[in-house]
């Protein structure tokens, strides 16, 4: 397909489908690295918390604690323990406090003795500060404890806290996993994208949206507009296509269409087809079927449906004048031969011979016509069964109008009798070829009991019951290579009139082909 230079440049859904997922991805996976990196934050932060409130509790009740706080000098005992115990806990300062605020230890000395920068209140009441605060060591997560004597009064206070630098750099340890994390994650979401657009690309054969929109609207259009009928079946027998065209020819409606079983059984012989006829109901279709593939796969069959009902009709009457003109040619240059003979004889003086040869052909030839003419008012079919007997004759086969036949012009109309005639005797004359002499064929038409009874009888091999199902459907013959759509063409126009056929044994061998078409009201 060509797609020309603008949209050549387009992006196929494949590939918009595979942006549009890393992109989503993408989004995805950095809002839930945030969401990591601040849970892990918050982690960070509760886990500093819990560590300073422990250390906190733990020199409050320490009584070595408690005894330099009533000494006169209580900075000389509480900074080096209190530096060592900083030192052991990894946090980053502890100050131990008068009531008043007033520092005995810090990891500056130079702020020992100074008022401590901070919340103390609810601490002097005997309760547990806990608070971020930016002091003298910058922005930290601090908690202040009192310390208590053995009455139970507040006698200092103890701080304790670790830098928020302290636990970024914490933080900072725990990025690498959830960096790797989230590469694994995005990688395996790329890689997921690239093979669903991969696939997609295949399926799609690289087009794009407005591409696959045009190619849709063209072939829809295409298919609604087609004349011929047009059904395409999948791989497992299920129609996945079928244009207007089809459904009309096929009779189905607008829903799920079921194939009728001569369709069906065309599709199923697994052959390629070529103008082959199929009945279906009153109509002559000829199908042509063929599989169709894509990179050496199997997509389905395709058949396409021509009406040739009125083709065939048109048809099977030309063939009735061209019968009938052959067999006048050959009736002709059978008289010319006669009359040679007769004016041989003439010559030679042998008169009375002549005339009694001549008038012997032609009472011959008019006692037929004088019986066919009276016995059918429809000229076709009486120039049909004119013709028919010379064709019979010059194929060495006596063919004869049942003196019994009477038939009204008006009852049927002519195409139909001599599609129902013209077939039965066709075959008769087919089931007769290639026995020996004599080859008889009998034909009757008459009107009986408000139907029109055409009987023709012939002396051949006969039809078996198992196959007298068979002679009537389409592509039995007793020809190699045709179609048989003769005895199916006279099954149809018998059904069409609601009427009746069936084959029987002739009395001294043969058979005889019988059908039964109720006159129309």
């Amino acid at each position: 397909m060509n797609r020309g230079p603008g949209l050549a440049r387009r992006w196929s859904i494949a590939r918009q489908l595979f942006a549009l997922q890393v992109l989503v991805v993408t989004l995805l996976v950095a809002i839930g690295t945030t969401g990591a990196v601040l849970l892990a934050h918050r982690d960070a932060r509760d886990a500093a918390v819990a560590e300073v409130i422990a250390v906190a509790e733990s020199m409050a009740h320490s009584p070595s604690v408690a005894a330099a706080l009533r000494t006169a000098d209580p900075s000389a005992t509480l900074q080096p323990y209190a530096e060592a115990t900083r030192r052991a806990t990894g946090t980053d300062f502890i100050v131990v406090m008068a009531p008043d605020r007033t520092r005995y230890s810090h990891r500056t000395p130079e702020l020992i003795g100074q008022p401590f920068a901070g919340t103390v209140d609810e601490a002097l009441r005997g309760g547990r500060v806990v608070e971020q605060f930016r002091g003298s060591l910058g922005d930290s997560v601090r908690t202040v404890v009192p310390v208590r004597d053995p009455d139970g009064a507040v006698i200092g206070l103890v701080s304790v806290g670790i830098t928020t630098d302290a636990i970024n750099r914490e933080l900072l340890t725990r990025l690498p996993a959830v960096g790797a994390a989230t590469g694994i994650a995005l990688l395996l979401a790329a890689s997921g994208s690239w093979l669903l657009s991969r696939r997609l690309r295949r399926q799609t054969h690289g087009l794009g949206p407005a591409e696959m929109t045009r190619m849709y609207e063209y072939y829809d259009a295409v298919l609604h507009a087609v004349r011929e009928g047009l059904v395409v079946v999948d791989s497992g027998g299920r129609v996945a296509l079928i244009n207007d065209e089809a459904r009309r020819l096929l009779g189905a409606g607008d829903g799920p269409a079921d194939l009728p079983p001569e369709v069906a059984a065309l599709i199923a012989e697994q052959r390629p087809t070529v103008d082959e006829p199929v009945l279906i109901g009153d109509r002559v279709l000829v199908a042509s079927r063929r599989e169709t593939r894509f990179d050496g796969r199997i997509l389905g069959t395709v058949l396409t449906l021509r009406d040739h009902t009125e083709l065939r009709a048109l048809t099977g009457e030309l063939d009735s004048v061209r019968g009938l003109t052959e067999a006048l040619r050959a009736q002709a240059h059978e008289a010319a031969n006669r009359l040679h003979t007769v004016l041989t004889m003439v010559e030679l003086g042998r008169t009375d011979e002549a005339i009694q040869l001549a008038t012997a052909e032609l009472e011959l030839a008019q006692q037929l016509t004088d019986q066919v003419v009276g016995a059918v008012d429809e000229p076709a079919l009486a120039a049909l069964l004119l013709g028919k007997s010379a064709q019979a004759g010059e194929r060495g086969v006596e063919l004869t109008v049942d003196e019994r036949s009477r038939l009204s012009g008006s009852l049927l109309p002519g195409r139909d009798l001599i599609t129902v005639v013209g077939n039965l005797i066709d075959n008769a004359l087919e089931a007769v070829a290639g026995t020996p002499s004599p080859r008889r064929v009998a034909v009757l038409v008459r009107e009986e009991d408000g139907e029109v009874l055409i009987r023709v009888t012939d002396n051949g091999p006969g039809l078996r019951p198992d196959r007298v199902a068979d002679a009537f459907r389409r592509g039995w013959s007793t020809k190699s290579g045709g179609h048989g759509i003769g005895l199916a063409l006279v099954r149809q126009v018998t059904q069409r009139y609601g009427g009746t056929y069936d084959v029987q044994d002739a009395p001294g061998g043969g058979a005889v082909l019988t059908v039964r078409m109720p006159v129309p009201a």
